[in-house]
């Protein structure tokens, strides 16, 4: 199954509160930091919420 490697490119400082919530719920907590996630649809949904904030890419 492939995976997506999300990396947080911005603060969550100034967003809404749901918005801080995801970024922490992917396991993010700093500018910089990568996590690599399963390819389902919920994960999908939290990356789409925080697309502003984050980048992602699909590995193998």
């Amino acid at each position: 199954m492939a995976r997506l490697k999300v990396t947080q490119l911005k603060s969550g400082v100034g967003f809404k509160q749901n918005q801080k919530e995801t970024l922490r719920s992917l396991g993010l907590k700093r500018i910089g930091d990568v996590v690599v996630k399963e390819d389902r649809p919920e994960i999908r949904g939290m990356v789409q919420t925080v697309r502003h904030l984050v980048s992602v890419e699909e590995v193998e």
